[in-house]
């Protein structure tokens, strides 16, 4: 099946929230690494998103709630989107570098097309393969710093295995998002669709954060820099931007959208260069242009 979808200024606002957002969430996840292990990290995450979502949702959990008779696929979802993505992308940042990390989760776009061509029937075009390298470039330019010979250094380890693992399981989450078959009421409330999505996700979480505690070396250290990491990673990374890239999903289909999660790096670089005070570089705008580029070009022929 092919989304023939347009790219509205609402919908290209949809979706580029979540990767500012993200981007953050890396920063933050590298910066608590040493106070938290990574699936504990991802399971508190979402028992805060959890928690700030149960007054607007609740009705979703009643017994009589349309979710249950389609509970297999927002099993699925849970585990795709909740479960895994971020705790792969935690686990990445303990033995990974930023630059790996990175690069293997702007590969997403040609897993994103892959994975529809594969197991959904997409039709995969030419301006799409074209607007996807064309967005790697502009990815490998913020990552080389505009000296490729950087790239040559790279050496996998086992936080880029993570990444891979991670950037798969969200290419599967945003099909398995756009394959509908529930009803409209929980379609259209992004409270409640989200939140179906949590409860089970919040499940899988938590059998994986039990499993951390059972077989390594699991810490904690609490104190305000962790608690104001959780807060931060539990409404924006985990509400706001869950709640914009399911909406703009569904706008733009999955294939347009991926090209937007090619942001993310920018994001992280030019957050970075604040934090630490690098000001930026004129590799930050040519990049910005090579990875916008790479949208327009593969959503050009949709309507």
């Amino acid at each position: 099946m092919q989304i023939q979808q347009r790219l509205t200024p609402s919908t290209v606002f949809l979706l580029t929230v979540p990767p500012l957002l993200w981007a953050a969430n890396a920063v933050v996840g590298r910066m608590v690494r040493d106070l938290v292990s990574p699936i504990t990290l991802n399971f508190v995450r979402w028992a805060i998103a959890f928690v700030l979502l149960l007054p607007l949702a609740w009705t979703v959990l009643r017994p009589a709630s349309p979710l249950w008779p389609h509970w297999k696929r927002y099993a699925v979802l849970g585990l795709l989107g909740i479960g895994c993505y971020n705790a792969f992308q935690y686990l990445a940042l303990q033995t990974s570098t930023p630059i790996n990390v990175t690069l293997v989760g702007s590969s997403l776009p040609l897993w994103m097309l892959a994975t529809g061509a594969i197991f959904f029937g997409a039709r995969v075009s030419g301006r799409e393969i074209g607007g996807s390298l064309l967005s790697m470039l502009g990815v490998l330019l913020v990552l080389s710093r505009g000296e490729w010979q950087q790239l040559l250094g790279l050496r996998l380890v086992p936080g880029d295995l993570y990444m891979i693992l991670g950037t798969i399981a969200w290419a599967f989450y945003s099909w398995v998002l756009v394959r509908t078959r529930e009803p409209q009421g929980v379609r259209q409330d992004w409270a409640a669709f989200l939140m179906a999505q949590l409860v089970f996700g919040l499940a899988w979480s938590g059998a994986f954060a039990a499993g951390e505690w059972t077989l390594t070396d699991a810490h904690i250290v609490l104190g305000w820099p962790l608690f104001a990491a959780l807060a931060f990673i539990g409404i924006g990374p985990a509400v706001v931007a869950y709640r914009c890239w399911g909406s703009g999903v569904q706008k733009a289909g999955p294939q347009a959208a991926s090209f937007f999660m090619n942001l993310t790096p920018l994001f992280a670089a030019l957050m970075s260069a604040a934090f630490l005070g690098e000001p930026p570089h004129w590799y930050h705008g040519a990049a910005f242009l090579l990875i916008v580029g790479g949208i327009v070009v593969s959503s050009s022929s949709r309507r």
